[in-house]
């Protein structure tokens, strides 16, 4: 079972000047088993405060770093959405073995 969440991305990079960056959104179906980690990510709220990021974005917008399990190495991925938020999604659907 996957969870359909959105990931915020550096599409292109002109220079390594922040403002020269380009970020976009994509839709990204994670598989909750394969979640390792989720943390707050303070430095794209940042980014969101000084325009770099999609205009269409809410000026309260959360956002989430998504740590992934591939074996020896791992990927990281940055959500738009508070770990709140998106770890209730990862959980919504899980169901629990019932001991009895």
């Amino acid at each position: 079972m996957t969870v359909r969440l959105i990931e915020i991305y550096e599409s292109t990079r002109i220079h390594s000047n922040d403002s020269k960056r380009n970020f976009s959104l994509r839709e990204v179906f994670i598989n909750p088993d394969q979640v390792v980690c989720l943390r707050e990510a303070p430095e794209f709220k940042q980014k969101l405060l000084e325009g770099i990021l999609p205009k269409d974005l809410d000026k309260r917008q959360e956002f989430t770093h998504v740590y992934l399990n591939r074996g020896q190495s791992g990927l990281d991925i940055f959500i738009v959405g508070a770990p709140s938020l998106v770890e209730k999604k990862l959980t919504t659907n899980k169901k629990q073995l019932l001991k009895g």
